[in-house]
């Protein structure tokens, strides 16, 4: 058995949730994958998987072998691209995640300046608004907005992302414009649902802090889907500005309470502490800051 070669098949069924799916990516016939697994668990003395006709779990033994093939992998591959040159080079895959609009509009078109920059390294963007586990998805980087909760993870600050209360024309013409916090509570508000106490909106003016409980007809985990339904007259949002920043040049959505100043959100770069933090991960770091820094 080819001890490595049958942990990354594992690694991969792991994150792929198939024996089939990973068989189409490495080219080979789905007995060849089961048969690295099956040996692998040989190899163990126990089973990696609780097998069941509708899903493939890990057992709690299996997870916590993922969980250091992750970091055994990874150290063979910088071993590997460091032979050559005796120092850790810049390369090899970097698996980010990030906010779906903040990768879409912030990551995404930036992209080919590092990838420029540092030529041999293979990026996977994964885009979603929920917060991944990271050592489970095995992701070397993310993307989070608003204030961390898990201790687990390391942060680097890259920004402070601004705010501001936003309605399309349509819907301002039929409800009115809100001139102080409190008018509020009369509005059809949308809530971001990811961010702790959504429906508690916080402003500030001058010395003065204004909390306003906020109600409506419908919330959201996606701030894509906020966009949306704001753009359509549903609703008043209290979202970044970078989100509706070129419907505010077009002109399709307006920002209100301007006087009134939302609490800043921060973003930072995060990776799991228990994993060693790699060369590619330190430069995109250190790429990021000059982007946002």
């Amino acid at each position: 058995m080819d001890l490595f070669t049958s942990m990354r098949t594992f690694v991969r069924v792991v994150e792929r949730g198939s024996f089939s799916a990973v068989a189409r990516e490495m080219n080979l016939g789905q007995p060849a994958v089961s048969k690295h697994i099956q040996a692998l668990e040989a190899h163990l003395g126990g089973p990696l998987f609780t097998r069941s006709t509708r899903k493939l779990a890990l057992t709690d033994q299996g997870r916590g072998f993922y969980e250091q093939c992750l970091g055994i992998l990874a150290n063979l591959d910088t071993a590997t691209l460091s032979f050559a040159t005796g120092q850790e080079r810049v390369a090899g895959p970097l698996r980010i995640a990030a906010p779906v609009s903040f990768g879409r509009l912030h990551l995404a078109p930036r992209l080919h300046l590092f990838l420029e920059r540092y030529p041999q390294v293979r990026i996977d963007l994964r885009l979603s608004d929920h917060n991944e586990d990271l050592l489970l998805e095995n992701i070397d980087l993310a993307i989070r907005i608003g204030v961390l909760r898990d201790d687990s993870l390391v942060a680097v600050p890259l920004t402070d992302t601004p705010r501001q209360v936003y309605a399309a024309p349509a819907y301002l013409e039929r409800h009115g414009q809100p001139s102080r916090p409190e008018d509020l509570a009369t509005h059809n508000c949308i809530g971001f649902t990811l961010l702790e106490h959504y429906d508690l909106w916080q402003f500030q003016r001058g010395k003065q802090v204004y909390e306003v409980p906020i109600k409506g007809n419908v919330t959201s985990n996606s701030s894509e889907a906020i966009r949306e339904m704001v753009l359509s007259g549903l609703g008043v949002s209290l979202s970044p500005q970078w989100l509706f920043a070129e419907d505010i040049r077009r002109g399709d959505v307006c920002a209100v309470l301007e006087g009134y100043q939302p609490r800043a959100l921060p973003v930072n770069a995060v990776f799991s502490g228990s994993r060693r933090r790699s060369a590619r991960v330190g430069a995109f770091v250190g790429f990021l800051r000059e982007c946002f820094g």
